[in-house]
């Protein structure tokens, strides 16, 4: 699911060094791999529509859809899917403590209640 290789990156004169892509880089492929694999279905399924919308998608049975890019437009596409898996990602955890929360406001006593009557 996730290729450790998009991380590496030349050093060009004069630029300085991303520092997500250097932590990135200093992470093992298994922690890479798992976290890469955390993402729900619909967060995979999001980040691919967007990114298809991006290259543009024709059929595979009809067309034979080549796609290239230099090194640096390749990284800008990695880095906003990236981007996008982790604002999704916490959108996500709000959505689900939201709906914790809601449930257990429901559940909740109200303390103006009068139990006693």
């Amino acid at each position: 699911m996730f290729n450790p290789e998009f991380l590496t990156t030349d050093s060009q004169d004069g630029q300085p060094v991303n520092g997500l892509i250097q932590y990135l880089q200093d992470q093992s492929p298994d922690v890479l791999q798992r976290v890469a694999k955390s993402a729900s279905n619909d967060i995979q399924d999001i980040i691919r529509h967007n990114v298809q919308g991006l290259l543009g998608m024709l059929p595979g049975e009809h067309f034979d859809v080549k796609v290239t890019a230099n090194r640096d437009n390749l990284a800008n596409l990695l880095a906003s899917a990236m981007m996008t898996g982790y604002f999704l990602r916490q959108m996500e955890q709000r959505k689900e403590l939201e709906e914790t929360l809601f449930a257990d406001d429901q559940m909740a006593v109200n303390p103006d209640d009068d139990f006693n009557a």
